[in-house]
């Protein structure tokens, strides 16, 4: 995390009492995008902020937001909207620890928990509720025991991601949660990557938000050595295997992440990777309960497990600390999404590689992330001979693990 220029949390207007939490959880200068965002919303302003991942969004947010409430606790007094339950735990972690000095009351309002329990905890009134969308509209539409009516703060955490029409629209949510608060209120969104959408809020917004923009979006890092690899469709899962073989040979103790874009495919790839007796867990949204995904991360963020299978909702915000090698299974049909995928590794200015399959229906792709990136992906030595070696009985086993349920 790139330190500010010299600026320190006291000069921002931070008190002494937070400026002592957040030593607790490494925070002891601040980042450009808190030195930018904390003035701004400590005047009260409606501000936007877009930083790449692992530039300290959450404490942009989390340390104003806490000192505006311990001058005037109430519940409920904050809303955070987050697009996935793992991102939703991560903040609420920072609200935990840097809130506790003021008794801070938190509330985590995500699928696949306990409907009748969070209703419960909603009525208690909490400071603040982190939310994903769906979940939280739910509760509105189904409940009386609480309203929204005097929150102080909105904020939209991976703005880009709740805004934008996708395979998650949540277009519907956030009209039945918008419709639920007051118009008078502080909102506050964070991206990663200024999108098309939030170009057009910035323009339309009406009372002048702060706005601010770091400036090397699009940059990957020097430390980071990127590489492809030119294969046909049909071998794609041989050249991972000999791929990870060839690694753990060589690094014993590197982390991999391995990205793909659906969550059929990213269990397919865990369940074969397994049959390898390779040492994985899986990360995607379609497993069955939150506490499978959190002890997912858990076990990968520890090294119980060095390699991670993960579709795009653990390529944002997650904070896994360390990670050697990204593997893109899948070219990203984005370049903003391979940015984000690579952006895993070489961090802190530790070297990392990343590896991208490029198939002979995916080169276009290739030369978008090169355009974008300003930079030419190198071509990464395989042998062939090995892969070949191994490609039937990769492939079969592939099959039948996709005619596997889960």
């Amino acid at each position: 995390m790139a330190a500010a220029s010299g600026t320190g949390f006291q000069e921002l207007g931070i008190r002494d009492w937070l400026i002592q939490q957040s030593r607790q959880l490494g925070i002891k200068e601040p980042t450009p995008v808190q030195e930018h965002c904390i003035p701004a919303i400590l005047r009260g302003q409606d501000c936007m902020g877009c930083a790449k991942t692992g530039s300290g969004k959450t404490a942009a947010f989390v340390l104003p937001i806490l000192q505006k409430l311990s001058e005037d606790p109430y519940g409920i007094f904050c809303l955070v909207l987050s697009p996935t339950r793992e991102l939703a735990s991560q903040i609420a972690e920072q609200f935990q620890v840097l809130g506790k000095p003021i008794g801070l009351k938190d509330c985590m309002i995500v699928g696949r928990m306990d409907m009748v329990k969070q209703a419960l905890e909603l009525s208690r009134k909490p400071h603040v509720v982190i939310a994903t969308p769906g979940r939280l509209a739910d509760h509105l539409k189904s409940s009386n025991t609480f309203n929204l009516k005097k929150i102080k703060f909105l904020v939209l955490d991976e703005a880009d991601r709740l805004l934008e029409q996708g395979c998650t629209d949540f277009t519907k949510d956030l009209e039945v949660i918008l419709g639920a608060i007051p118009a008078k209120r502080q909102t506050l969104l964070f991206s990663a990557t200024l999108t098309d959408t939030l170009q057009e809020l910035k323009k339309i917004a009406m009372n002048r938000p702060f706005f601010w923009e770091s400036k090397s979006e699009v940059r990957t890092v020097d430390e980071l050595e990127q590489r492809y690899l030119l294969i046909p469709e049909r071998m794609k899962e041989a050249y991972l295997v000999h791929l990870i073989q060839k690694t753990q040979d060589e690094h014993e103790d590197w982390s991999i992440m391995i990205f793909t874009n659906t969550c059929k495919m990213c269990q397919v790839l865990n369940m074969m990777l397994r049959k390898f007796r390779f040492p994985c867990v899986a990360l995607h949204s379609m497993m069955q309960q939150v506490r499978q995904r959190f002890a997912a991360l858990a076990k990968f963020k520890s090294s119980v497990f060095k390699i991670l299978v993960a579709t795009d909702v653990a390529a944002r915000g997650l904070d896994i600390p360390t990670v050697q090698m990204v593997i893109n299974h899948n070219t990203p049909g984005l370049p903003k999404i391979y940015i984000h995928r690579v952006g895993r590794t070489a961090r802190a200015g530790r070297h990392g590689i990343s590896i991208t399959l490029v198939t002979q229906y995916d080169i276009h792709l290739l030369h978008a992330i090169e355009e974008e990136i300003k930079s030419k992906l190198k071509d990464y030595p395989a042998d062939e001979k090995e892969v070949l070696r191994i490609l039937t009985h990769v492939n079969v086993t592939r099959r039948e693990c996709e005619i596997t349920p889960f």
